[in-house]
Protein backbone atom coordinates (compact mmCIF):
# COMPACT_ATOMS: atom_id res chain seq x y z
CA UNK A 1 0.00 0.00 0.00
CA UNK A 2 1.42 3.62 -0.84
CA UNK A 3 2.67 4.75 2.36
CA UNK A 4 0.82 8.39 1.92
CA UNK A 5 -2.73 5.90 1.89
CA UNK A 6 -1.71 5.24 5.33
CA UNK A 7 -1.40 8.35 7.09
CA UNK A 8 2.80 8.77 6.42
CA UNK A 9 3.44 12.26 5.50
CA UNK A 10 5.97 11.04 2.25
CA UNK A 11 3.88 13.05 -0.85
CA UNK A 12 5.89 15.43 -2.80
CA UNK A 13 4.58 17.98 -0.76
CA UNK A 14 5.35 16.60 2.45
CA UNK A 15 1.79 15.62 2.80
CA UNK A 16 -0.57 12.18 3.29
CA UNK A 17 -3.62 11.23 1.72
CA UNK A 18 -5.03 8.58 4.10
CA UNK A 19 -7.44 6.25 2.28
CA UNK A 20 -10.91 4.01 3.78
CA UNK A 21 -10.62 5.69 7.39
CA UNK A 22 -6.77 5.33 7.38
CA UNK A 23 -5.28 2.40 9.29
CA UNK A 24 -7.94 3.24 12.24
CA UNK A 25 -10.75 2.15 10.48
CA UNK A 26 -13.18 0.31 7.68
CA UNK A 27 -11.84 -2.41 5.58
CA UNK A 28 -7.69 -0.63 5.50
CA UNK A 29 -7.88 -0.68 9.09
CA UNK A 30 -8.67 -4.40 9.30
CA UNK A 31 -6.45 -5.48 6.69
CA UNK A 32 -3.87 -3.25 9.00
CA UNK A 33 -5.01 -5.05 11.93
CA UNK A 34 -4.30 -8.65 10.39
CA UNK A 35 -1.18 -7.45 9.44
CA UNK A 36 -1.63 -7.73 5.97
CA UNK A 37 -0.25 -3.93 4.90
CA UNK A 38 2.95 -3.78 3.25
CA UNK A 39 3.68 0.21 3.51
CA UNK A 40 5.44 1.43 0.63
CA UNK A 41 6.84 4.75 -0.93
CA UNK A 42 9.15 4.30 -3.71
CA UNK A 43 9.45 7.96 -4.66
CA UNK A 44 11.33 8.01 -1.18
CA UNK A 45 12.68 4.61 -1.79
CA UNK A 46 14.22 5.72 -5.08
CA UNK A 47 15.95 8.09 -2.89
CA UNK A 48 13.88 11.35 -3.95
CA UNK A 49 13.52 13.68 -0.87
CA UNK A 50 10.25 15.17 1.02
CA UNK A 51 9.32 17.64 0.16
CA UNK A 52 10.52 17.44 -3.52
CA UNK A 53 9.53 19.03 -6.83
CA UNK A 54 6.30 18.10 -8.49
CA UNK A 55 7.04 15.14 -11.02
CA UNK A 56 5.10 14.17 -13.86
CA UNK A 57 5.48 11.44 -16.39
CA UNK A 58 6.02 13.09 -19.73
CA UNK A 59 6.15 11.00 -23.70
CA UNK A 60 3.68 8.23 -22.33
CA UNK A 61 3.10 6.26 -18.85
CA UNK A 62 4.69 4.57 -16.78
CA UNK A 63 5.26 1.44 -18.62
CA UNK A 64 7.04 3.61 -21.10
CA UNK A 65 9.07 4.72 -18.37
CA UNK A 66 10.34 1.37 -17.75
CA UNK A 67 10.79 1.19 -21.55
CA UNK A 68 13.12 4.00 -21.80
CA UNK A 69 11.04 5.49 -24.29
CA UNK A 70 9.18 7.99 -22.08
CA UNK A 71 10.54 10.05 -18.63
CA UNK A 72 9.56 11.26 -15.66
CA UNK A 73 9.99 15.16 -15.45
CA UNK A 74 9.95 17.92 -12.65
CA UNK A 75 8.77 21.07 -13.65
CA UNK A 76 12.02 22.52 -14.47
CA UNK A 77 13.07 19.78 -16.58
CA UNK A 78 14.93 17.93 -14.34
CA UNK A 79 14.92 14.22 -15.29
CA UNK A 80 13.72 11.76 -12.26
CA UNK A 81 12.95 9.01 -14.18
CA UNK A 82 15.99 7.17 -12.78
CA UNK A 83 14.91 7.27 -9.15
CA UNK A 84 10.96 6.83 -10.84
CA UNK A 85 12.31 3.14 -12.06
CA UNK A 86 14.58 2.74 -8.82
CA UNK A 87 11.59 3.24 -6.20
CA UNK A 88 9.26 0.80 -8.80
CA UNK A 89 12.10 -1.88 -8.62
CA UNK A 90 12.63 -1.57 -4.45
CA UNK A 91 8.39 -1.92 -4.20
CA UNK A 92 8.39 -5.19 -6.60
CA UNK A 93 11.14 -6.83 -4.25
CA UNK A 94 9.36 -5.82 -1.47
CA UNK A 95 6.18 -6.85 -2.62
CA UNK A 96 7.84 -10.24 -3.59
CA UNK A 97 8.94 -10.88 -0.37
CA UNK A 98 5.84 -10.34 1.42
CA UNK A 99 3.81 -12.29 -1.05
CA UNK A 100 1.73 -9.33 -1.96
CA UNK A 101 -0.65 -10.37 -4.84
CA UNK A 102 -2.73 -7.07 -4.45
CA UNK A 103 -1.76 -3.52 -4.03
CA UNK A 104 -3.96 -0.68 -3.14
CA UNK A 105 -1.82 2.73 -4.58
CA UNK A 106 -2.34 6.08 -4.48
CA UNK A 107 -4.07 7.61 -8.00
CA UNK A 108 -2.57 9.46 -10.36
CA UNK A 109 0.74 9.58 -8.97
CA UNK A 110 3.89 9.11 -11.53
CA UNK A 111 4.66 6.19 -9.52
CA UNK A 112 1.44 4.90 -8.15
CA UNK A 113 -1.16 6.12 -10.51
CA UNK A 114 -3.51 2.49 -11.74
CA UNK A 115 -6.07 4.39 -13.96
CA UNK A 116 -4.81 7.53 -14.68
CA UNK A 117 -1.91 10.01 -14.85
CA UNK A 118 -0.76 13.42 -15.39
CA UNK A 119 -0.30 14.36 -18.81
CA UNK A 120 3.13 15.67 -18.35
CA UNK A 121 2.39 19.70 -19.48
CA UNK A 122 1.92 20.09 -15.69
CA UNK A 123 -1.56 21.92 -16.11
CA UNK A 124 -3.19 19.78 -13.94
CA UNK A 125 -4.61 17.29 -16.67
CA UNK A 126 -5.30 13.84 -16.43
CA UNK A 127 -4.93 11.12 -18.58
CA UNK A 128 -5.55 7.82 -18.71
CA UNK A 129 -2.10 5.93 -18.04
CA UNK A 130 -0.49 4.14 -14.94
CA UNK A 131 2.40 4.98 -13.01
CA UNK A 132 6.11 3.18 -12.91
CA UNK A 133 5.50 1.09 -9.92
CA UNK A 134 2.28 -0.19 -10.97
CA UNK A 135 3.38 -0.68 -14.30
CA UNK A 136 6.15 -2.79 -13.37
CA UNK A 137 3.64 -4.43 -10.41
CA UNK A 138 1.42 -5.59 -12.77
CA UNK A 139 4.05 -7.21 -15.58
CA UNK A 140 5.15 -8.98 -12.29
CA UNK A 141 0.74 -10.37 -12.04
CA UNK A 142 0.02 -8.01 -8.92
CA UNK A 143 -3.64 -6.64 -9.13
CA UNK A 144 -3.06 -2.63 -8.84
CA UNK A 145 -6.09 -0.62 -7.42
CA UNK A 146 -6.57 3.04 -6.69
CA UNK A 147 -7.13 4.59 -3.49
CA UNK A 148 -10.93 5.11 -4.54
CA UNK A 149 -11.05 1.30 -5.43
CA UNK A 150 -11.18 -0.15 -1.96
CA UNK A 151 -13.84 -1.95 -2.56
CA UNK A 152 -12.55 -3.62 -5.84
CA UNK A 153 -9.39 -4.15 -4.36
CA UNK A 154 -11.64 -6.22 -1.09
CA UNK A 155 -13.09 -8.02 -3.83
CA UNK A 156 -9.95 -9.17 -5.82
CA UNK A 157 -8.80 -10.59 -2.39
CA UNK A 158 -11.49 -12.30 -1.21
CA UNK A 159 -11.69 -14.12 -4.55
CA UNK A 160 -8.05 -14.81 -5.26
CA UNK A 161 -8.53 -16.58 -1.46
CA UNK A 162 -11.36 -18.84 -2.16
CA UNK A 163 -9.35 -19.85 -5.03
CA UNK A 164 -6.33 -20.41 -3.23
CA UNK A 165 -4.44 -18.19 -4.94
CA UNK A 166 -4.02 -15.95 -2.40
Amino acid sequence: MSACLVGRRVRYDGGAKPVGGGVGGGVVGRWWDEGRVVVFCPEVSGGLPVPRAPAEIVGGDGADVLDGVARVLTASGEDVSRQFVRGARLALDAARAAGVRVALLKESSPSCGSLRVYDGRFAGTRVPGHGVTTALLRRAGVRVFGEDQVAEAAACLRELELTGSA
